[in-house]
């Protein structure tokens, strides 16, 4: 244990503000060096998510001070550069999300800036539209996303409705460094706040502008009403998270009245009990659903994660067999189905525009280019593609038609600024209920794009590198590949390394290499903005199934060998 961390520890336990509680926790792990050591080495920082780790005592935890501390850090960012600033503020099912979502409440109204708050949890993405609905001049959602139940975390948003960007984001973490948790942090209590007008719960108006505005993005909403979404069966899991009532909301006003909500797993559950993970990029978390659609029969089964921005679906192969589709798969999917409809409706801009991220597969972006709309990268993390749309918005040059990631995010419709569950659950259920019509199921889709523009496959694989050592180790694995870059790969010439830590494309500069291949394969290695792990990426294209399988698996093997030597 160094003695900066030590000394930091002793701090708090000698600090007459700290509660008793987490002096109490504090005092637990006295001889538990390394476990002090990982607690407070460092402060948590703004990754591509915002603040987010491990619950409990310490700077490098989330706790009631690391968010007070982030927020007077807010309030001070929001009085230097708003007249009379308001916030609005969600939080989702994890534990203390509440506690801390009242918390932040209370600082930014003890500095006088009107919050606007939701009584219980709320998806990400209607934080996102309150924020622009509501005209805040920011919004805070308390969320880990699809993290492990341990994390919570902190996600700031500007008056765009979108995360902050890293230029905005740069005068936050500037201010936060000049704030002293326990000196700095002004505080007012809820009774206060609530009576000078500071703190204002939002309601039932709010979720029916909401529904009312996500609904309004179906593509064929007479299809849905004459019948095809009642004939559609679905199952949905919320996996114990804030998507169960505003996703079959918006089902039901589209017209899908064959809904079958996964028991075990609809009720909000900060442990997320029956699932190892609640991430819809993880198979496993569909067991239960897949069991109940099994008994109903369903046609899809879509899955939601905790703060509801991610969606995954679940859809019968040619075998009759339930698969997962990835987020690449459904990503094609949709575009496919929006720009295809929107074209026969007549309704398909000009100078559309579909948006994705440097490590999502290029099957949308054909598909996309195919019916004359620009394709447009970014870096990874939602907030680059909300602000495009911000940047289309104000100079008109392209029409927002559907922003995705490969991370099960997507959003179609200008009404939010980050990835959106909810809209992307009504999509996929109305393109299977409309192919449905076809006599087609979405799976035979994806295998006539496959036939179309090349059979596409991507695998995502990642390394959990946990605490200092961890940070280290994942430094050094990138540190080695950017320094002694493969001249081969799996016996395929390596055409050309990106490195994206030089600002290429002007894009920020970002710890991303990205190695493309003399076959037209891809891999690329990035360190999680959110987790302790670095996630290598691969893509390749193939004349078929099971020529891209055998090419995707060997170039997994290879490239992993080396990551897996270094760490």
């Amino acid at each position: 244990m160094t003695t900066a961390a030590n000394e930091v520890y002793e701090s708090w336990l000698n600090n007459p503000k700290v509660d008793a509680s987490t002096k109490e926790e504090l005092r637990a792990i006295a001889d538990k060096p390394a476990e002090i050591e990982d607690r407070f080495y460092r402060e948590l920082e703004f990754g591509t998510g915002g603040l987010r780790g491990v619950m409990g005592a310490g700077t490098n935890r989330m706790n009631r001070y690391m968010i007070g501390r982030a927020t007077q850090g807010f309030a001070n960012y929001l009085l230097r550069n708003f007249e009379s600033p308001s916030v609005v503020i969600a939080h989702d099912s994890r534990n203390n999300s509440d506690i801390f979502s009242l918390e932040t409440a209370q600082v930014l109204a003890a500095n006088g800036i009107k919050t606007y708050l939701f009584r219980s949890l709320r998806p990400t993405p209607q934080l996102s539209y309150a924020v622009r609905d509501l005209k805040a001049a920011g919004g805070v959602v308390v969320t880990a996303s699809h993290n492990p139940p341990e994390y919570n975390g902190y996600k700031v948003y500007g008056q765009d409705g979108c995360q902050l960007v890293p230029h905005q984001a740069e005068q936050v973490i500037a201010g936060i460094r000049e704030v002293d948790a326990f000196e700095d942090v002004k505080r007012i209590s809820q009774g206060e706040a609530e009576s000078q007008g500071l703190i204002v719960w939002l309601g039932e108006n709010e979720d029916n502008r909401f529904v009312h505005t996500v609904a309004a993005q179906s593509v064929h909403p007479e299809v849905l009403k004459s019948g095809a979404g009642s004939a559609l069966s679905v199952v949905y899991t919320p996996l114990h998270g804030a998507g169960n009532m505003p996703v079959r909301w918006v089902l039901a006003a589209a017209g899908f009245t064959n809904v079958h909500v996964v028991p075990e797993q609809e009720q909000p559950n900060g442990m997320f009990s029956t699932v190892k993970s609640p991430n819809p990029e993880e198979h496993e978390a569909f067991t239960l659903a897949i069991k109940l659609a099994d008994e109903v029969g369903a046609d899809i089964i879509i899955g939601t994660d905790p703060d509801c921005d991610r969606m995954g679906a679940v859809v019968k192969n040619d075998k009759g067999e339930y698969v997962v589709l990835s987020g690449n798969q459904s990503g094609a999917l949709m575009v496919h189905y929006l720009l295809s409809n929107l074209q026969a409706k007549g309704r398909l801009p000009a100078n559309g525009a579909v948006i994705k991220t440097i490590v999502t597969s290029e099957m949308g972006a054909d598909i996309a280019r195919s019916y004359g709309s620009a394709v447009i990268n970014t870096l990874t993390g939602f907030k680059y593609i909300g602000e495009k749309m911000t940047e289309f918005e104000a100079t008109g040059e392209h029409t927002f038609l559907f922003g995705y990631e490969e991370s099960y995010g997507y959003l179609a419709g200008t009404y939010a600024r980050d990835k959106d569950a909810v809209v992307a659950s009504l999509l996929i259920c109305e393109a299977a209920a409309f192919y449905k019509t076809q006599g087609k199921t979405l799976y035979d889709v994806l295998l006539e794009l496959y036939a179309k523009y090349g059979t596409y496959l991507e695998k995502l694989e990642s390394r959990t590198l946990k605490g200092k050592d961890g940070v280290a180790q994942i430094a050094a694995i990138m540190a080695d590949w950017r320094t002694n870059p493969p001249a081969e790969v799996g016996g395929i010439k390596v055409d050309q390394v990106l490195d994206y830590e030089l600002g290429l494309d002007g894009l920020p500069k970002e710890n991303v290499l990205k190695f493309l291949r003399a076959d037209g394969s891809w891999f690329c290695l990035r360190p999680s903005g959110t987790e302790p792990k670095i996630k290598v990426y691969f893509a390749v294209r193939g004349d078929d199934l099971d020529g891209a399988n055998a090419a995707l698996d060997a170039l997994v093997a290879a490239v992993m060998a080396r990551v897996d030597a270094l760490s």
